[in-house]
């Protein structure tokens, strides 16, 4: 994996993690608070008045893509092990990542090329690591694999596989817990979820306000690489009227304001010039303050862990200076942190 040529400028120490959905803690989706950080200052609501802050003209750029059941018990010879299923490639190898049993808790880097990973009666063989070079947190070892497949693994993970989780939840959460309303994909390994506190009723007060949306696909690979390491390639889509949807908007003034990093990284990746093409494939393309968004002006975002790869893409959206009082701010008011937590608005103008 890559390592990050940029670190984030932003400091600070990570406030609690919410340990289940905002369901679980008796609230409604869209009832997560919402930090709204513009150049104008510091606000704070819930997500339910994300209208409030958008105006007729605007776009919201969506990520259709579903999260799929992409952690596995395993068996790397003869010693459990879990197993994350990051990618499916287009030559039917897999992306895979292994950690250690029963809860995940840290990578497995011991492992090497030509070992064989069981799954019931599916077997991967590892072959190189991916996408070219070795990833370790430690700097020995390699974390991420490419694997050849020998068997059904979509059988193996429809019947014994759930939703990749880390130890900050106080339990396990089904499938459900980790789509958004937006969902109609499936393919990512971990829950686009940025998107996640919208609501049915949300959206449609956000579409009779003429806030326009904007769908775009892009499969997430795993979010275990946040020591000092860029994203993988990732699997994305543009359709060609999303592309029209957010020139027409440009043209007219209209801000273009991301939901996620990962919707970022889509339209981004499909930027011709001074225009949004239709594009689909795979995207290596880093957003971070040397290598800037051309065609985004706010984000729609969740809160990233310091020295994150994400938050050099939500520094170069909102400048280093907006970046660091948000998170200065929701640090002071105790939001919270990860899939299940907070959001935050940041515009640029």
């Amino acid at each position: 994996m890559t390592l990050l040529h940029e670190t984030p400028r932003t400091r600070f120490e990570a406030s609690s993690f919410a340990p289940q959905p905002a369901e679980a803690r008796g609230l409604a989706r869209d009832e997560v608070r919402l930090l709204v950080a513009t150049p104008d200052g510091i606000s704070h609501g819930r997500f339910r008045d994300l209208p409030d802050h958008l105006r007729a003209g605007d776009v919201l750029v969506v990520n259709t893509s579903a999260t799929v059941a992409a952690e596995v018990d395993a068996d790397l010879a003869g010693r459990p092990v879990v197993l994350h299923v990051a990618h499916r490639l287009d030559d039917g190898d897999s992306v895979v990542e292994l950690r250690t049993a029963p809860d995940a808790a840290r990578a497995v880097l011991d492992a090497g090329a030509g070992e064989v990973v069981r799954v019931g009666d599916v077997r991967l063989t590892l072959r190189s690591p991916w996408p070219a070079e070795a990833s370790s947190p430690t700097g020995a070892g390699n974390r991420l694999w490419r694997a050849s497949v020998r068997g059904d693994l979509d059988r193996q993970l429809a019947w014994n596989g759930r939703p990749i989780a880390y130890g900050y939840l106080d339990r396990r959460y089904p499938l459900a817990d980790y789509q958004t309303v937006f969902a109609t994909h499936p393919g990512s390994a971990e829950m686009a979820s940025a998107g996640r506190p919208f609501t049915a009723a949300l959206v449609t007060r956000l579409v009779t306000a003429g806030v326009q949306l904007a769908p775009v696909t892009l499969h997430t690979g795993v979010s275990s690489q946040e020591a000092g390491e860029a994203p993988g390639p990732e699997w994305f889509e543009v359709p060609a009227t999303s592309a029209r949807v957010v020139d027409q908007a440009r043209d007219n003034g209209g801000r273009v304001v991301a939901v996620g990093t990962t919707a970022t990284r889509a339209i981004e990746s499909s930027v011709l010039g001074r225009h949004v093409v239709a594009s689909r494939g795979w995207t290596s393309r880093v957003v971070s303050p040397s290598q800037p968004p051309r065609v985004i002006d706010g984000l729609v975002t969740g809160w990233h862990d310091p020295m994150a790869s994400h938050l050099l893409l939500v520094e170069s959206v909102a400048g280093p200076r907006l970046t660091q009082a948000a998170y200065d701010a929701a640090v002071a008011q105790g939001y919270l942190w990860h899939e299940f937590g907070d959001s935050a608005l940041l515009l640029r103008r």
